[in-house]
């Protein structure tokens, strides 16, 4: 295969400016991406900046419950619809678990998961603790198979490198979130080792892609905000294993407070880009960063944070409802679930 073949362009998203007919080749749950779960990663990102908001404000939101009631049900929905293609078209699973690219978008359906579990920590803990049992359960076993794959890959090229390539690490630094609070202190400290040493890895290597080689194709852009995730999820689960901010807790959030600055400048260049379902990854870090700033605030009692976080998931609400609107509008026209 040519590298023009495989170059990671060619990811879950299709431009919702395709032409209809191409959807003839086959089913449109035939080509239903598991990148999907990204929206759900969004909408709980947003669901639990809004909790946090209203335990550091001390301000109830009227609105939180149907954030978590929304987030449960797409989840519920788009579960149902990845069953059923992988009842109905497990070589279309096969695919994408061999497609260079699509693979690293497998484990959203864990971090889903897992973000649920921390969506219900405070509500219904029972609820919360079978959530997080289970996402990290699949964490693992997706962290376990994509490693073993990149370490044994037969058509991987620094071209198929990525930010998306950080999702499988992201989550297993989101474990210790809700699994400090349920009791599970080891084996947070476990996943987030794991994610913790992944990051630096990926990252340098990311660099050296963006730096040395072409750049990323319009499709792949919006990833590019994958960056503020790691950093700013770490913060968020050391202190919430440490119990407190110290020196390292510092430079995670600072890391991640300087890829989020370094994107923002870069705002000229993705207001140009059309839609694509990878727009999904300006949502989770962006509600990342928002609570690790209000985290800050209530840690520092600096209320410089307070404005940030409060100011960014606010921002995050407009650009997640901008989100849904570019979604149906995607679907509708049968611009999203297309073969490639």
């Amino acid at each position: 295969m040519s590298t023009q073949a495989t170059t990671p362009d060619q990811i879950p998203a299709e431009s919702p400016t395709q032409s209809a007919p191409a959807a003839g080749h086959g089913s449109r749950l035939e080509h239903f991406p598991a990148s999907f779960f990204a929206m759900v990663m969004g909408l709980a990102g947003l669901t639990i900046g809004w909790e946090k908001a209203q335990a550091v404000l001390g301000i109830h939101f009227f609105f939180v419950p149907w954030l978590m009631g929304g987030t449960t049900l797409l989840f519920s929905v788009l579960a149902l619809l990845y069953l059923a293609k992988l009842v109905l078209h497990p070589a279309a699973v096969r695919a994408e678990i061999g497609h260079p690219v699509r693979i690293n978008f497998m484990p959203t359906m864990a971090i889903s998961l897992l973000l649920l579990s921390i969506v219900y920590l405070h509500w219904a803990p029972d609820v919360s603790r079978w959530l997080w049992i289970t996402g990290a359960t699949l964490q693992l076993g997706f962290t376990l198979f994509v490693v073993n794959i990149w370490m044994h890959h037969e058509h991987f090229q620094v071209l198929h490198m990525n930010p998306a390539w950080f999702i499988p690490a992201v989550g297993n630094v989101l474990v210790p979130v809700a699994g400090v609070p349920l009791g599970y202190e080891l084996v947070s400290w476990f996943f987030f080792s794991i994610g913790i040493l992944l990051w630096p890895v990926l990252l340098t290597i990311i660099f050296y892609r963006v730096l040395f080689h072409h750049p990323l194709p319009e499709r792949l852009m919006p990833t590019l905000f994958i960056l503020v995730a790691p950093p700013a999820v770490g913060c968020i689960a050391y202190v919430q294993l440490t119990g407190g901010v110290d020196v390292f807790a510092q430079i995670l959030y600072f890391a991640a407070l300087f890829f989020t600055l370094l994107l923002f400048i870069e705002a000229p260049r993705f207001l140009k880009l059309r839609f694509y379902l990878s727009w999904w990854a300006y949502s989770f870090p962006l509600a990342a960063i928002a609570i690790a700033s209000m985290l800050m605030a209530d840690r520092t009692g600096l209320v410089g944070f307070l404005y940030l976080g409060f100011g960014m998931i606010t921002m995050l609400s407009g650009i997640v409802l901008l989100l849904l609107v570019q979604t149906a509008r995607a679907v509708r026209s049968r611009g999203i679930c297309l073969p490639e």
